[in-house]
C-alpha cells in the first residue's frame, strides 16, 4: 500500500481544507511530521485511518466528534485519500456523521456519514456504501482496521506497554492482530464434546444406578449393587426364582384343601334346604284343605255378579232416560217463562197449548222467521246511524287539519319575508372570510418575523452580557501572557549571562571543553547568585505557552460570541425587547383574528347556499299548503251531504215510540226465546218415549238372567274390585296347591323320613379357615412371582445399560485427557492452550524479526528472547518476552531497560510485529508507514542507530513518516510536514 495524497476539510483541528502530497513529501523515503502539541499531527494519521476504514484509532473513536470546532457554520467535514493498494489505484472520499445547524430555527440536526470509492484505473464498479468500501479495503490490504492501526500507524506508547505487559495482556493484543478463531473453535469443540460426553456418561451412569436401585427394590433388599452389578443382579434373580417355586407349591396345596371344604359345606346347605322345603309344603297343604268351603261360596257369589252385570247396564240406561225427561221439562218451563214477559210471546203461548208434539214446529217456526227478518232490517238502520257519528268525527279532523295548514301558511309567508335580510348578512360574512384568507400568508410571515426578532433580542441580551465578561477575561489573559513573556525573556537573559558558568559546571578534568576543546580547565567560570538554569527557562517557557494558549482560547471565545451577537443584532433589528414584544403581540392577534375568519369561510359559504335553498323550499311548501286547504274544503262538503241523507232515512223508519236499538234488542230476544221454547218441546217429547222403552228392557233382562225380578238382580250386583278380589283368591289357592304338590313329589324330598339332622355352621367354619390359608398362600405366591418378574425385567435392562456404559466411560476418559491438553491442562507441561500455542509461535516470529532491528539499534548488545516457560503460581506460559544482554550474557526482564533502551525495544518490536502481520495478511507490501512519537528519550548515539534502522525501512521504495516534535530530527530529516496551530484552526506547510 502506498499513499499518494490526502485532502482534509473541517476535520479535527483543521478548519479549512489542507492538502498533503505524500509522493512529493516522501520522495526521499523518509519525512518528518512535526509541530506543537495539539497542533494536529496525530489528526493527519486519524484522517488516513478514517478514509480507509471509516473509524479512527484508539480511544479517539469513542468521542465520535470529528467535525472541526474551528470550521465555519454549515461546513462539511470530508477526507479525500488517493492511494494504491494491492496494485489498484483508487480514490476514497468520506464524510463522518456530524451535527449541523438547522436551516430553520435554532438547534442542530444529525447529518449521516457518507462515502464513495472511485477506481482510478477504470476497472470495476465505483462504490457509494460505507460498509462495501470497508470490505473492499480490508480485502485489498488483507488486514482489519485494528491490524492496520498497529502495522501502518505504529503507536509507540502502546508497544511500550506491550513490551512490559504480562502474558495475559500481551495475549489480548496478539489476539486482536492474529486471527486465532479456528483454533479457538477447536478448543470450543473439545470443550463442548467433553461436556456433551460427560453429560451422556452421567446420564448413562444414572440410568445404571437407577436400574440397580430398581433391581434391589424388586428383590426386596436395601443394599445397592456391588462392583459388578450384572453378576449381582443375576444372583438376586436366582434367589427370586427359588422363592417363586416354593410359594407356588404351597399355594397349590392350599387350593386343593379349600376345594374339599367348600364341597362339604355345599352338601350340608343342600340337605338343610330340602328339610326346610318339605316342612313348609306340608304346612301349606293343610291350610288349603281347611279353607276349601269358603272358596266354594266365593264361586257362587262371583257367578251371580257376572249375570247381574248385564241387567245393571239396562237399569242404568232407564234411570238416565228418566233424568233426561225431567231436565227437558225444566228447560221447557224456563223458555215459556221468558215468552210470558212480552205481549207477542204470550200470544204465541196461547196459539200452541197442550202437551209437546212433533206438530209444534209448523206452528212456532213461521213466527220466529218473521221476527228475525225485522231484526235484520233494524241492524242495517243502526249501522247507518253509527256512520253519521263517524262522519262527524271525520269532519272535526278535517277542521283541525284546516287550522294547522292555515297557521303553517302564515308562518311560511313570514319566514320568506325575513330571508332577503339574512342572505345579505351571510354574503357580507363570506366576503370578510375571503379577505382574511388572502391576507393570512402575509400575517403569518409577519408573526414569525416578529417571533424570531423577539427571540433574538432575548438571546442578544444574554449573549451581550456573556461577551462583556469574555472581553474582560481576554484582556486579563493578554496581561497574563505579557507578564509570562517578559518573565521568560528575563530568565533567558539571565541564563545567557550565566551560560559560561553553566558550561563550566559540566567540565570534567581530562575531558575536552565543549567550547575551546582544551583538556585543562584552570579557571572555570562561577555561577552568579541570580543566574537562571535550563530548568528555570523550561518552566518559564511552559508558563508562557500556557498563558499563550489561554489567551488564544479567550480570543477565540470572544470571536465566537461576537459573531453570534452580530447575527442576533441583525435578526432583532437592534430594537428594544419591549418594542419587539408589543409588535409580536399585535402580529399574533392580527394573525389569529384572520385565521379565525378564514377558518369560517366554508361554513359561511354553506350558509349562503342554505338560505337560497331554504327560499326555494318555502315557496314550494307554500303552494303545497294552499292546495291542501282546497282539498280539505271539498272533502268536508261531501261528508255533510252524506250525513243529511242518512238522517232522513232513519227518521222515516221509526215512529218515535222507542229507539232503533231498543226495538232491535226486544225482537232479537223474542226470536231467541221462541226458538229455545220450540227446541225444549221437541226434546221433552223425544226423551219421554226413550225412558219408557228402557224400563221395559231392564225387567225382561232380569228374568232372563235367572232372577225373580229386577230387585233381586240389583241385590246380586257386586263392584268390579270385589269380583277381581274373588278371582285373585281363587287363582292364588290353585297356584299354591300346585306348588305344594310339585315340591312333595320331588324325589329328593320324597325320600326324606323327617328324622335327618345337619350342622351347617361347623362346615362353614372349616371353609373359612381353609379360605384364609388359601388367601395367605396366594398372596405369598403372587408377591414371589411379581418379584421374580420385576427382577428379571430390571436385571435385563441393567445388563443392557451397563454394556452401553463401559465404552462411554473409556471414550470420555480419552476425550477428557485430550481436552485438558488442548486447554493447557492435564499432561500439558507448558500449561499452554491451543490458541496460546499459536500466539506463542507468532510471538516467537515477532521476537526473531524484532531482534534483528534491536541488535542494530543497540549496537549488537540486545536481542529479544521468547519464553514458553510456565508462569508463577501455575499461570499459563508461552507468551513470555525477555531481553538478552550480550555484554553480560544474562537474560533479564524488559522492565529493567532504561527509557531510551525501552524506546528502541518498543520500536523494534513494533516493526517486527508489522512484518509478521503483513506476512500473515498474505505478504502485503506496506509502502507507507508512520511511527508516532518516542524519539525524545534517545541520546545522540541511540538516535543514530534508530535512524539507521529507519534508513533500512525506506530501502526498496518504502516511505516512512516520523511523527515527533524533537528538534534534532529537523536537522536529520530534510523532508518535513510542519503542522501549525492557530486560533482559527491548524494549517500545514511542507519543507524540503
Amino acid at each position: 500500500m502506498r499513499l499518494h495524497s490526502i485532502e482534509i476539510t473541517a476535520f479535527g483541528p483543521f478548519a479549512d481544507t489542507v492538502a498533503i502530497d505524500f509522493d512529493d513529501l516522501g520522495a526521499d523515503g523518509l519525512f518528518l511530521l512535526h509541530g506543537q502539541t495539539g497542533a494536529g499531527k496525530t489528526s493527519i494519521l486519524d484522517a488516513v485511518a478514517f478514509a480507509l476504514y471509516g473509524t479512527v484509532p484508539g480511544a479517539r473513536a469513542e468521542g465520535r466528534r470529528l467535525l472541526s470546532d474551528h470550521a465555519p457554520a454549515g461546513a462539511i467535514p470530508q477526507i479525500c485519500l488517493e492511494a494504491t493498494i494491492a496494485g489498484r489505484r483508487l480514490r476514497i472520499e468520506r464524510s463522518p456523521e456530524f451535527e449541523r445547524p438547522k436551516k430553520r430555527g435554532v438547534g442542530t440536526t444529525k447529518q449521516n456519514a457518507k462515502a464513495t470509492l472511485e477506481w482510478l484505473d477504470g476497472i470495476g464498479e465505483n462504490l457509494s456504501r460505507s460498509q462495501e468500501i470497508g470490505d473492499v479495503v480490508k480485502g485489498l490490504l488483507g488486514m482489519s482496521a485494528e491490524q492496520f492501526f498497529q502495522v501502518v500507524l505504529l503507536p509507540q506508547g502502546e508497544f511500550a506497554k506491550f513490551l512490559r505487559a504480562a502474558s495475559d495482556e500481551r495475549g489480548k493484543l496478539l489476539e486482536r492482530l492474529f486471527d486465532t478463531t479456528r483454533f479457538g473453535d477447536v478448543e470450543q469443540w473439545f470443550r463442548e464434546r467433553r461436556g456433551s460426553g460427560a453429560k451422556a456418561l452421567a446420564e448413562q451412569q444414572q440410568a445404571v444406578d437407577v436400574l440397580a436401585a430398581k433391581v434391589a427394590a424388586a428383590a426386596g433388599i436395601e443394599a445397592g449393587a456391588d462392583a459388578e452389578p450384572v453378576e449381582w443382579a443375576h444372583r438376586l434373580l436366582a434367589d427370586a426364582a427359588d422363592v417363586r417355586d416354593s410359594t407356588a407349591a404351597a399355594h397349590a396345596e392350599a387350593r386343593d384343601t379349600d376345594r374339599s371344604n367348600r364341597a362339604a359345606l355345599d352338601s350340608a346347605v343342600a340337605l338343610k334346604e330340602r328339610i326346610r322345603r318339605r316342612g313348609e309344603a306340608r304346612e301349606s297343604k293343610a291350610r288349603l284343605d281347611a279353607a276349601e268351603p269358603e272358596r266354594a261360596a266365593m264361586v257362587v257369589e262371583r257367578d251371580a255378579a257376572h249375570r247381574a252385570r248385564l241387567v245393571a247396564v239396562l237399569d242404568r240406561e232407564a234411570a238416565g232416560a228418566v233424568a233426561d225427561t225431567e231436565s227437558a221439562q225444566a228447560e221447557l218451563d224456563s223458555a215459556a217463562a221468558v215468552l210470558t214477559k212480552s205481549a207477542e210471546g204470550r200470544a204465541l203461548l196461547g196459539e200452541v197449548p197442550g202437551q209437546p208434539d212433533d206438530s209444534d214446529r209448523a206452528l212456532i217456526r213461521p213466527r220466529c222467521e218473521q221476527w228475525s227478518s225485522e231484526v235484520t232490517r233494524l241492524d242495517t238502520l243502526i249501522e247507518q246511524q253509527l256512520k253519521i257519528t263517524d262522519i262527524g268525527s271525520r269532519r272535526a279532523a278535517l277542521e283541525e287539519k284546516r287550522q294547522t295548514a292555515a297557521a303553517e301558511l302564515e308562518g311560511v309567508a313570514a319566514e320568506r319575508a325575513a330571508l332577503p335580510g339574512l342572505a345579505a348578512e351571510a354574503t357580507t360574512a363570506v366576503a370578510d372570510s375571503e379577505k382574511a384568507v388572502a391576507s393570512l400568508p402575509g400575517l403569518r410571515e409577519a408573526r414569525d418575523r416578529a417571533a424570531d426578532a423577539l427571540a433574538a433580542a432575548g438571546e442578544l441580551r444574554l449573549r451581550s452580557t456573556e461577551l462583556e465578561q469574555l472581553e474582560k477575561a481576554s484582556v486579563q489573559r493578554h496581561a497574563d501572557h505579557n507578564l509570562a513573556h517578559e518573565a521568560l525573556l528575563d530568565i533567558r537573559a539571565r541564563r545567557i549571562a550565566g551560560m559560561a558558568a553553566e558550561l563550566a559546571a559540566r567540565l570534567v578534568e581530562g575531558d575536552p571543553c565543549e567550547v575551546c576543546g582544551a583538556v585543562e580547565h584552570p579557571s572555570p567560570a562561577q555561577a552568579e547568585p541570580e543566574a537562571a538554569t535550563k530548568d528555570d527557562e523550561e518552566r518559564a517557557h511552559a508558563a508562557e505557552q500556557r498563558a499563550a494558549k489561554a489567551l488564544t482560547d479567550a480570543r477565540a471565545a470572544v470571536g465566537d460570541v461576537a459573531s453570534t451577537v452580530a447575527i442576533l443584532r441583525q435578526r432583532s433589528g437592534d430594537t428594544s425587547e419591549d418594542d419587539l414584544a408589543a409588535v409580536h403581540l399585535d402580529a399574533v392577534r392580527a394573525h389569529d383574528t384572520a385565521a379565525t375568519a378564514a377558518a369560517q369561510l366554508d361554513r359561511r359559504r354553506r350558509e349562503v347556499d342554505d338560505l337560497q335553498a331554504r327560499d326555494l323550499a318555502l315557496h314550494s311548501r307554500e303552494r303545497e299548503v294552499e292546495t291542501a286547504l282546497t282539498g280539505i274544503a271539498r272533502d268536508d262538503a261531501v261528508l255533510a251531504s252524506e250525513a243529511d241523507e242518512i238522517g232522513r232515512r232513519i227518521a222515516a223508519a221509526i215512529d218515535g215510540s222507542e229507539s232503533l236499538t231498543a226495538r232491535r234488542d226486544r225482537l232479537a230476544a223474542l226470536v231467541e226465546a221462541a226458538t229455545a221454547w220450540l227446541d225444549a218441546r221437541l226434546r221433552v217429547a223425544q226423551v219421554r218415549s226413550v225412558a219408557q222403552k228402557r224400563a221395559r228392557e231392564a225387567e225382561v233382562a232380569a228374568i232372563d238372567g235367572g232372577f225373580t225380578d229386577l230387585a233381586q238382580a240389583r241385590a246380586a250386583l257386586r263392584p268390579d274390585s270385589r269380583v277381581a278380589e274373588i278371582e285373585r283368591e281363587l287363582r292364588d289357592a290353585e297356584n299354591r296347591r300346585a306348588i305344594v304338590t310339585a315340591v312333595l313329589a320331588e324325589p329328593e324330598i320324597a325320600a326324606l323320613t323327617g328324622n335327618e339332622v345337619v350342622d351347617v355352621d361347623a362346615a362353614r367354619a372349616v371353609v373359612d379357615s381353609g379360605a384364609a390359608a388359601l388367601e395367605s398362600a396366594l398372596a405369598a405366591a403372587t408377591e414371589a412371582h411379581r418379584r421374580h418378574t420385576d427382577v428379571t425385567t430390571y436385571a435385563s435392562r441393567l445388563e443392557q445399560a451397563y454394556t452401553a456404559l463401559v465404552p462411554l466411560r473409556d471414550e470420555q476418559a480419552e476425550l477428557t485427557a485430550l481436552a485438558d491438553v488442548v486447554a493447557g491442562g492435564g499432561a500439558n507441561n507448558r500449561k499452554m492452550s491451543l490458541r496460546s500455542y499459536v500466539l506463542a509461535a507468532r510471538l516467537e516470529e515477532v521476537a526473531e524479526s524484532a531482534s534483528d532491528r534491536l541488535r542494530r539499534m543497540s549496537g549488537g548488545r540486545y536481542e529479544f528472547v521468547h519464553s514458553d516457560a510456565v508462569g508463577s503460581h501455575g499461570k499459563r506460559g508461552g507468551l513470555g518476552l525477555d531481553i538478552h544482554d550480550e555484554y553480560t550474557g544474562a537474560v533479564r526482564s524488559t522492565k529493567t531497560l532504561s527509557g531510551g533502551e525501552s524506546f528502541q525495544a518498543s520500536l523494534a518490536l513494533a516493526l517486527g510485529l508489522a512484518d509478521v502481520v503483513a506476512a500473515e495478511a498474505g505478504g502485503v507490501v506496506i509502502d507507507t508507514m508512520f511511527i508516532d512519537e518516542g524519539f525524545g528519550t534517545l541520546d545522540a548515539d541511540a538516535l543514530d542507530a534508530v535512524m539507521g534502522v529507519l534508513d533500512e525501512l525506506r530501502a526498496g521504495g518504502r516511505v516512512v513518516g516520523v511523527v515527533s516534535h524533537v528538534d534534532e530530527l529537523r536537522q536529520r530529516i530534510p523532508s518535513r510536514l510542519h503542522v501549525l496551530r492557530g486560533r482559527t484552526g491548524s494549517t500545514v506547510q511542507i519543507a524540503g
